[in-house]
């Protein structure tokens, strides 16, 4: 297994661990604890949904088999997006799910996930660890009955798949579009019927008409939910992630009864997982982009003029959401910051850099 090999090589954040748990499993009590898991996502996403299982094995080798987590798929404990309830309550000790299909509860909880036009997987790793994101988003958790932590990055995403062409503004209006996030609020002002779908269910109702348009991530998950088979036209680029960042939800109480070195390993083999899983996309996605190319998936970039109202749309909703919710100020007040720091700065370094190896790949 890949994830096994990644494990024996080690990561800094593994190696962390070696030097974190060993002396304090010694030192420390060692209890036997069982927690219950429950993820929104199911078993054949085996990159979201790896990096999860990733963790939670990790955390068993950390203290030998004495903290074990058990790791139930969408709908075997909880319906898929009532994941955060679930941890919320106590009935289950953890929860596995993206921030932003919460947003419906307050709009801060995005910044969790990801935002329209923001950052991309570096800087999104960067805001949260180093740029003071986590701790924003740490008092804004508490304040909602729940830890959470980042285990898995996606990486920049395609914008979907669409039974028909977006040629201008005009063609959105109307479009039964599964989007997360607050990605829906800011189409619906473009006249988008925007619907927040679990995973499972999308090739169904794309299938069936139910939808016109389905977003989900990027082409290895894309090609194992099917999506390719009932629309055609795959477009990018998916302004609204240009990152998306999952995360465990961790019930305070359940958190707080661990010893400190059983958190130690939490938190170390959700790192670990952070960091695999973005690895992982970047060398499956593009096998899958040739496969689903090479089976007739369409490709299409969306319109300047679309991105430009999207962009626009984005704007105009943050100042509205400021307006509601003094967390979400508080947040985008520090995340635009940051996101246009590192914007100005990657117009200097990975932007040219990519730019040309695009076009100098082209040429050979």
């Amino acid at each position: 297994m890949e994830r096994r090999k990644f494990l024996a090589r080690g990561t800094a954040a593994g190696t962390l661990a070696a030097g974190l748990a060993a002396p304090a499993l010694a030192q420390g009590s060692n209890p036997q604890v069982r927690w219950r898991l429950a993820s929104s996502y199911p078993r054949s996403l085996g990159t979201i949904y790896g990096a999860m299982d990733m963790a939670v094995k990790r955390v068993g080798e950390l203290t030998e088999g004495r903290f074990n987590i058990s790791l139930h798929p969408a709908g075997e404990l909880v319906p898929a997006l009532q994941v955060l309830d679930a941890t919320q309550s106590g009935s289950v000790e953890a929860g596995h799910s993206a921030s932003y299909f919460y947003i419906g509860k307050d709009p801060a909880y995005g910044f969790g996930t990801a935002l329209p036009f923001g950052l991309n997987a570096r800087g999104q790793n960067a805001w949260l660890y180093e740029g003071g994101g986590q701790a924003l988003l740490d008092e804004f958790y508490a304040s909602q009955g729940v830890l959470a932590m980042p285990i898995g990055n996606t990486g920049a995403q395609m914008a979907g798949w669409y039974r028909k062409e977006i040629k201008t503004v005009e063609d959105l209006k109307g479009l039964k579009f599964r989007v997360g996030g607050l990605a829906g609020m800011v189409l619906a002002k473009l006249g988008v019927v925007a619907q927040q779908l679990a995973a499972g269910d999308l090739y169904v109702a794309l299938e069936k008409g139910t939808l016109d348009a389905a977003e989900f991530v990027g082409p290895y998950d894309d090609e194992k939910l099917g999506l390719h088979k009932v629309a055609k036209y795959y477009y990018y680029p998916g302004w609204w992630e240009g990152s998306a960042t999952l995360g465990l939800f961790i019930n305070p109480k359940a958190w707080a009864a661990l010893p400190a070195h059983y958190q130690a390993a939490l938190r170390t083999a959700a790192a670990e997982a952070n960091q695999w899983c973005t690895a992982k996309y970047d060398v499956e996605n593009p096998r899958a982009m040739g496969r689903l190319v090479a089976g007739g998936a369409v490709l299409r970039a969306f319109p300047r003029p679309v991105l430009d109202a999207s962009y626009k749309a984005a704007e105009a909703l943050y100042a509205e959401l400021s307006d509601k919710s003094p967390a979400f100020k508080k947040i985008f007040e520090h995340w635009v910051k940051f996101r246009n720091e590192q914007v100005l700065w990657q117009q200097f370094c990975e932007g040219p850099f990519d730019n040309y190896m695009a076009a100098a790949s082209r040429r050979k």
